[in-house]
């Protein structure tokens, strides 16, 4: 994995770089990102980057060519281990901790590494079980930081999702960074840094890992996914910075949809109170089927809020899709502060009732004369 290969967080790999060109290698980080975002990519483009021998002063990046890079490219490196949350499986009835799942795990993270703890545990046929990185963990990881390291200049252990760790496993964790091996490297990535213990994260050097911008996520999208660019908009928008959730939509089954403009016929219909039309548009909903029918009202609650945010000033919104700049500009006069809240309302409420089988047609006119309604009030 290269720092290259991650779109965007430029900020923060220029200060993992810096970290260690200047020789200042922190021996515990905490890269703390939403579910979906690059934390585990630029932990793993950092443990690459810091064993790297091919590595010219200076440089920005790894090699990619070396053998310590291409050991670590495939997860195969003796000095680059993993803790993870696992659990009892079909394969592994007894016993579960991290090395029993290093051949699952591989795979997983060289197929996509935006992936979260659901995609996890379904990798491992985990069925409805939780995972969590237990106490018997806590000997292996002690057994394994006793060792010193077999190739490479520092020891690195990645610790995946710190917070499902057993209370024996957390308090392993911080007598370990209370003390460190020499030469060892810990790199905890969380989503959730703050179910930790204080006291391991008063002992780690803090990573912030942002959700990606939406244009810099659409131009990841249309430049490395090949999506056609509203498509890579549509997605982009829908996934609100969280690489994992674009790259699943993207890479999802079934029909392409152009959500913008069912949502612009939707609100002209329900403006100019076209209730025939409105039964035609229900019909039109209907056959989406309920996945595509949440996704296009997520979707649209992002374009109210574009719509509303340009009506209160136009520079809170400063990248708009081409097909989005118009209607959004004439929009904005009818969606206003006195009417935004019930209007969000509405379209939340129709998705908790599709989410839950309601009868997609009736949930769709029942929420169209009540938009009608709300857009005469602005």
């Amino acid at each position: 994995m290269r720092f290259a290969d991650i779109p965007g967080n430029e900020e923060v790999k220029r200060v993992l770089v810096q970290s260690v060109q200047r020789q200042h290698v922190a021996h515990a980080q905490l890269f703390r990102g939403a579910e979906g975002s690059a934390a585990l990519a630029l932990a793993l483009a950092y443990a690459a980057y810091l064993n790297c021998e091919g590595r010219v002063p200076q440089a920005a990046d790894s090699c990619g060519h070396c053998a310590s890079c291409q050991k670590i490219d495939k997860l195969i490196h003796p000095d680059l281990n993993f803790i993870l949350p696992v659990t009892t499986t079909k394969a592994v009835p007894k016993d579960a901790v991290s090395s029993k799942f290093a051949g699952e795990w591989r795979q997983f993270v060289l197929e996509n590494p935006y992936q979260g703890l659901n995609d996890w545990m379904q990798h491992i046929g985990a069925d409805n079980k939780q995972g969590s990185i237990s106490k018997e963990e806590s000997l292996q990881l002690l057994r394994l930081v006793s060792l010193t390291a077999f190739e490479a200049r520092y020891k690195t252990v990645v610790i995946w999702l710190p917070e499902l760790m057993h209370p024996a496993a957390a308090n392993a964790v911080l007598k370990l960074l209370e003390e460190p091996p020499p030469a060892t490297v810990f790199l905890l990535v969380s989503n959730a840094p703050e179910q930790l213990l204080p006291t391991i994260i008063s002992r780690v050097q803090p990573i912030v890992v942002r959700p990606l911008p939406e244009a810099e996520l659409t131009a990841y999208l249309r430049d490395q996914r090949h999506l056609p660019e509203a498509k890579a908009h549509q997605v982009a928008q829908l996934a609100e910075g969280s690489l994992g959730a674009a790259l699943a939509a993207a890479t999802a089954s079934g029909q392409d949809h152009d959500y913008l403009t069912f949502f612009i016929d939707w609100m002209r219909q329900c403006y100019g109170y076209k209730v025939d039309k409105l039964l035609g548009k229900s019909d039109e909903f209907q056959k989406l089927g309920r996945e595509n029918q949440k996704e296009l009202l997520h979707y649209s609650l992002g374009v109210l809020r574009k719509v509303l945010l340009f009506g209160l000033d136009a520079q809170l919104v400063p990248h708009l899709a081409a097909g989005e700049q118009q209607f959004v500009t004439g929009f904005s006069k009818f969606v206003t502060p006195r009417n935004a809240d019930p209007l969000t309302r509405e379209l939340n409420d129709a998705h908790y009732h599709i989410e839950r089988n309601a009868n997609p047609r009736m949930v769709f006119v029942d929420t169209s004369l009540r938009v009608a309604e709300l857009l005469r009030q602005a």
